[in-house]
């Protein structure tokens, strides 16, 4: 009886553990190049709307190619970096700060070019926790010599935040 014992006990253990070599394993996901491109873009757009929340003109005019064009459902075609840096300048600092929406940001490659990334954010009046406005975004960021910049922006669907 003692040898049928073991071999029963044994394939109970095996069973027992199977579970865990499972969660073990998918534990060491390792990073794609996808979700590698999903940081860089994040950490890129944190970046680009600290300087303009900010106002640092010159840190948030580096981010953006000298023949950046934004285009604007409400504001129109902005073209080129000093423009728009201009446009910021005017219409935003002291005024204005973006938040991202979380859980909005898409990225995707552009094999040759960079990548785009896209979602939605909030706009709130300096000096209070509401926000009043949200819009959808496309940015088309080119990746040359290991330098990110932005060569387009479409900022549409302005409308006043819900509540």
């Amino acid at each position: 009886m003692s040898k049928q014992f073991r071999p029963n006990m044994l394939v109970l253990l095996l069973i027992l553990a199977a579970p865990l070599a499972d969660v073990g394993a998918q534990s060491a996901k390792p990073i794609t190049a996808h979700d590698a491109l999903l940081r860089t873009m994040e950490s890129l757009d944190s970046a680009v709307f600290d300087a303009y929340n900010r106002c640092d003109l010159e840190k948030f005019g580096g981010y953006f190619s000298p023949d950046i064009e934004f285009y604007h459902d409400k504001g129109g075609v902005t073209l080129g970096r000093q423009n728009l840096v201009e446009s910021v300048k005017k219409n935003i600092c002291g005024k204005v700060r973006r938040e991202l929406v979380v859980g909005t940001l898409e990225v995707y490659p552009m094999e040759g070019y960079g990548a785009v990334a896209m979602g939605a954010h909030r706009f709130c009046p300096v000096g209070t926790q509401k926000c009043e406005g949200i819009a959808k975004f496309i940015h088309l960021w080119q990746n040359k010599d290991s330098v990110w910049e932005v060569t387009r922006v479409i900022s549409y669907d302005h409308r006043a935040a819900p509540n």
